[in-house]
C-alpha cells in the first residue's frame, strides 16, 4: 500500500505541476495578449502623431504661401505707387501754374512769359503723365463723392440735378488711387 500512496502523492504532485504550467502558460499567453494590445495601441497612437504631424506641415506650408502671395502682392503696390507722396506734394504746383496762366495779359513781354510758364508747365504734366498721374474730370458729369467734393450748390434749371456745374480746385489721381478729389460746385 505504501507504493500506491506514493504514486499517488506523485500523481498529485504531476498534476500540481501541470496545473501551475497551465496557468504559467495561460499567465503567458495573456501577457502576450496584453502585450499585442499595448502593441497596436502604441502603432495606432504612433499613427495619429504622424497624421497630426503631416496636418501641420501642410498648414504650414500653405501658411508660407499666402505669406508669400501677399509680400509680393505688398511689392506690386509699392512699386505701382512709388510715386505718391511726390506727386502729392507737386498738386499744390500745377494749381499754382494754371492760376498763373488764368491771369489775362496785356502786353507782348507778359505774352511771352506767359507763353514760357506755359512750356515748363506741359513739361511737368507730361512727366507726372508718365507717372500715372490723371486729372479728373469734373464739369458737365454727375456728382460722385468718390471722386469730388461739393463745396458749393446753387440751382440751375437749364441742368439736371445733382451735375457738376463748375470745378473749383482740379482733382487728380494717381492710376486707380484718388490722390485729391475735385472741388465742385453742384446743381441743387
Amino acid at each position: 500500500m505504501p507504493k500506491h500512496k506514493d504514486e499517488t502523492v506523485e500523481e498529485l504532485e504531476i498534476e500540481k505541476l501541470e496545473e501551475q504550467e497551465q496557468m504559467t502558460s495561460e499567465e503567458e499567453t495573456t501577457e502576450e495578449a496584453i502585450d499585442e494590445v499595448l502593441e497596436v495601441d502604441e502603432l495606432t497612437l504612433v499613427k495619429q502623431e504622424l497624421e497630426e504631424e503631416k496636418n501641420k506641415s501642410i498648414r504650414l506650408r500653405a501658411d508660407f504661401e499666402n505669406y508669400k502671395r501677399r509680400v509680393q502682392l505688398d511689392k506690386e503696390a509699392d512699386y505701382k505707387y512709388r510715386a505718391q507722396t511726390v506727386l502729392t506734394d507737386i498738386l499744390p504746383v500745377l494749381d499754382n501754374f494754371e492760376r498763373a496762366l488764368a491771369v489775362p495779359t496785356t502786353s507782348e513781354e507778359a505774352a511771352s512769359l506767359v507763353k514760357g510758364v506755359e512750356m515748363v508747365y506741359r513739361t511737368l504734366l507730361d512727366a507726372v503723365s508718365k507717372e500715372g498721374l490723371e486729372p479728373i474730370e469734373s464739369e458737365g458729369v454727375p456728382f460722385d463723392p468718390n471722386f469730388h467734393q461739393a463745396v458749393m450748390q446753387e440751382q440751375d434749371d437749364s441742368k439736371d440735378s445733382g451735375i457738376v456745374l463748375q470745378e473749383l480746385q482740379k482733382g487728380y489721381k494717381l492710376k486707380d488711387r484718388i490722390l485729391r478729389p475735385s472741388m465742385v460746385k453742384v446743381n441743387e
